[in-house]
């Protein structure tokens, strides 16, 4: 059959756990999605060649490059796909923005507000110009997630009085595990409020349709210094004798109001034993409640308080009908999905809004928007708690 869509070439800068689930989802979107245009693999970008060489061909990048910018400068390059540590991100997508490349960029946006405004003004300007750009909160993607915001929409929990928010890991409870850059705050930005915390954020106002319009917080940093890395691949490393000093925060809770009126308390932490990945998110309305866990992905939990008490009670929604988001691409019901096809609904809709011209979501306002928050946080936790106010403009 003759393939007449047109072919966007995709450059990817990074490769290694977040660069990595990006090329899974690059190459396998269009064998389920019918998409508008045809994605190719065009480049992929990093500093070790060797290593830069290796994921390439494990995942059939066409061609590489060890310095972005001739990433960007190349013919066959439509798309910029961003998946390296916060304090390139400002840098890579403006330059990318102004060349004429949509961008794809990984949360948090960036290390700094004012990095975000500086992202998000480029957006603004490379839109008018059809050049396309959103930051890429992934758990948007979740069908479970994304039947949530529906049911919300649709008035099914009616008026929301409360939220509530955790994203528990615990990769770093061992005192010894390695300073690697996520606990470095020039590279990350912050600890565990940006790495997950903006997820739970930008979750809440996702599904909810609501922002917090201030905070009140307290952060922790439990261990202060840890062996320096000497190798590190996602998650996992290994160190050395030298130590370092932490100068991010381990853990960070905040309570704030919704715009809608709505309380809301989040939790952010990597030192809660036992959790893995525990994505939560507990909405209570007037008419019911709606309760969401990641590491139950395909489920979504739902209270209609509209039933008579004895026949009222949570129950258990497998999010996996043709008719909920994103299913009928996939599988039968009840065949359910893992953490890499959030990625593949991610990029499918990026594509599909670059052919429709159309601005995608999130975008870099709304980026922008959780980094004023994250900044808030920190605000806050640094001066006994008092209620920052969150800029929403």
């Amino acid at each position: 059959m003759h393939d007449d869509k047109p072919t966007l070439g995709v450059g990817m800068v990074g490769y290694a756990f977040m660069g990595r689930v990006h090329s899974q989802a690059w190459r396998t979107v269009g064998a389920f999605f019918d998409l508008p245009v045809k994605p190719t693999l065009a480049v992929l970008c990093g500093r070790s060649r060797e290593a830069v060489t290796a994921t390439a061909e494990q995942f059939g990048w066409a061609a590489v490059e060890t310095d972005w910018k001739e990433l960007i400068n190349r013919d066959d390059v439509q798309i910029v796909d961003i998946c390296t540590p916060g304090d390139s991100h400002a840098e890579i997508a403006i330059a990318a923005l102004e060349a004429g490349k949509h961008v794809l960029c990984e949360k948090p946006l960036a290390n700094t507000v004012g990095e975000a405004e500086a992202m998000a003004a480029a957006a603004r300007a490379a839109a008018a110009k059809g050049v396309r750009s959103m930051v890429a909160f992934n758990y948007r993607r979740v069908p479970a997630v994304a039947l949530a915001r529906r049911l919300v929409a649709d008035g099914k929990i009616g008026e929301i009085r409360h939220v509530r928010a955790q994203y528990l890991q615990d990769w770093i409870v061992d005192p010894e595990f390695p300073l690697v850059w996520r606990l470095q705050k020039d590279k990350a930005g912050s600890g565990a409020l940006g790495d997950i915390g903006a997820h739970i954020i930008d979750a809440v106002a996702f599904i909810t349709g609501q922002r917090l319009a201030g905070v009140s917080a307290i952060t922790e940093t439990f261990i202060k210094e840890r062996p320096l890395a000497e190798a590190s691949s996602g998650l996992a490393a290994s160190g050395g004798r030298e130590r370092g000093p932490v100068t991010v925060d381990d853990a960070a809770l905040f309570i704030g109001r919704l715009t809608g009126g709505g309380l809301a308390s989040f939790e952010a932490t990597r030192f809660a034993s036992g959790r893995k990945n525990a994505l939560r998110i507990e909405i209570n309305g007037s008419l019911g409640s709606l309760y969401f866990d990641f590491e139950s992905m395909n489920e979504l939990w739902f209270h209609d308080h509209t039933l008579p008490a004895e026949e009222s009670g949570f129950r258990r929604i497998i999010a996996t009908e043709p008719g909920h988001p994103y299913m009928d691409a996939w599988w039968p019901p009840g065949h359910g999905l893992g953490y890499e096809h959030t990625f593949t609904h991610e990029v499918r809709d990026f594509l599909t809004a670059i052919a429709e011209g159309t601005d995608p979501t999130p975008s870099f306002d709304d980026g922008l928007w959780v980094q004023r928050v994250l900044a808030a946080v920190e605000k806050s936790a640094a001066d006994d708690s008092r209620y920052v106010p969150v800029e929403d403009r």
